[in-house]
């Protein structure tokens, strides 16, 4: 698994490739390991969430324009579309954790977490928390290197524990704690309207979503924020590089592979909680988006879970 870069006007987007996206989107190991890419040093976004997880080194991570000072051991969360780099930093050492929206769908409350810990100024375990922490990453790394029977779940509660381990220290953090979230350290520039209206655009959309198909559209965030669509498209589309289309098209797609995969549904169920009031047009556009039919990735979900589950038992009677 590695980090792409596709080059843009200004800054450039770095996509997450797997062998298998929808499998594992997702990827965990040293900054070496990961490539190049993990410590970039000018300024990029990416498509999916980066967790970093610094054990030494000396310098600055920079964060949609907001320096903050690396001393490790300390973790900083990368949302989807935050722009950050890696400012005059020596010996940089610790591990990377990365994956996207569909990689959350056992834990979807999570992806609310994560854009929280991406605003705080400092995640800073005391000496007594980090052993457990690092433990934590340590399984994180060893269930991802031998991906034994049933390791994607295993390795999605791991994650779970990591960002709750993560909220934690956001709490314990004295004058960092959570309230102070998404502040920068005092005489920093402040991170601007844009991309304050796009964290905005980004935290309703991950709220409860409204049934009426009418709600999903650009024009109706673009009034609940009460700004103009144009302004809307400008702000989101300058501090993510995607439109708000389609971020709200992929939050479709996500929620409906978790319903297809952890819910017996129909699919006009599923289509209905999603957005769309035509089951048929929902049909056409989750395989525009995904490449299969919802009826098609049911049941490949379906054969895994089984396959797994048949290999689990087999090497519980082989150990008998």
């Amino acid at each position: 698994m590695t980090a792409s870069t596709q080059l843009r006007p200004a800054v450039p987007l770095h996509r997450l490739e797997v062998p298998a996206p929808t499998v594992l989107p997702f990827a965990v190991g040293s900054f070496d390991s990961i490539g190049p890419l993990s410590r970039a040093d000018f300024p990029h976004r990416h498509t999916f969430y980066e967790i970093a997880i610094v054990t030494g080194g000396r310098g600055t991570h920079v964060v949609d324009l907001v320096p903050r000072s690396v001393s490790p051991p300390q973790l900083f969360f990368i949302a989807p579309g935050q722009v950050h780099f890696w400012h005059r930093m020596h010996e940089l050492t610790g591990w990377v954790v990365l994956f996207n929206d569909d990689f959350l769908f056992a834990h979807p409350e999570d992806r609310d977490t994560v854009r929280d810990l991406a605003g705080c100024a400092r995640l800073r375990p005391t000496p007594e928390a980090a052993p457990g922490l690092l433990g934590v990453v340590a399984e994180l790394r060893r269930e991802y290197a031998e991906q034994g029977v049933g390791f994607i779940p295993v390795l999605q509660a791991y994650l779970h524990v990591l960002i709750l381990r993560a909220a934690r220290l956001a709490i314990w953090d004295g004058p960092d704690s959570r309230r102070d979230a998404g502040r920068s350290d005092p005489g920093q520039p402040d991170p601007g309207p844009t991309a304050a209206l796009a964290q905005r655009f980004a935290r309703l959309l991950d709220g409860p979503p409204d049934p009426d198909p009418v709600e999903r559209t650009v024009g109706a965030y673009a009034d609940r924020l009460g700004v103009s669509v144009g302004h809307l498209n400008h702000a989101v589309k300058t501090a993510t590089g995607r439109t708000p289309g389609r971020i709200i098209r992929q939050a479709q797609v996500v929620e409906a592979k978790r319903l297809l995969a952890g819910s017996d549904l129909t699919v006009r169920q599923v289509a209905d909680r999603v957005g769309f009031a035509d089951p048929a047009y929902f049909c056409r556009f989750f395989r525009r988006e995904t490449g299969s039919t919802p009826g098609e990735y049911r049941r490949e979900i379906n054969a895994k879970h089984h396959e797994s589950r048949a290999l689990s038992i087999d090497a519980r009677t082989r150990r008998a």
